[in-house]
Order: C-alpha cells, then sequence, then structure tokens
C-alpha cells in the first residue's frame, strides 16, 4: 500500500499519530511527515501498519492523507 501526505493540508489536528504513531510523526510546527524518512510525501506502508494507516486516512479531518492500495 503507498501512502501520501500532503503537508500544506494538514491542521495539526494530532490524530495520525494517535492512530498510526509507528508510520505518522511531525515536524516543529505540528505539520505531519512520516517517521522513518523526514523529507519524503510518500512511503510504502508493510502489510502490518496498513490497517493502522486506513484508519489515520480515515480520520484525518482535511485529507492530508492519501492511500493508493495495490
Amino acid at each position: 500500500m503507498l501512502c501520501k501526505i500532503i503537508p500544506e493540508k494538514c491542521i495539526a489536528c494530532g490524530l495520525c499519530q494517535v492512530y498510526a504513531p509507528e508510520i505518522f510523526d511531525y515536524n516543529d510546527d505540528g505539520i505531519v511527515i512520516f517517521k522513518n524518512d523526514r523529507e519524503a510525501l510518500q512511503e510504502f506502508v508493510s502489510g502490518n501498519e496498513q490497517d493502522n494507516a486506513l484508519i489515520a486516512y480515515r480520520k484525518c479531518p482535511v485529507r492530508a492523507i492519501e492511500i493508493i492500495e495495490k
């Protein structure tokens, strides 16, 4: 599964890290970044984290997360 983030949409609500702390983190302004690669805008999510990524995607109020299932 490919996960994309759109930092310019992020409102720093914190829900993505609540639901998927192994995938998402925040920069100094509270804007979403990937935990494992702070510069990346997309990342493949491993099988054991896919459910958490989907929950974070569904809970994001501004759609700053996109999921592409393959």
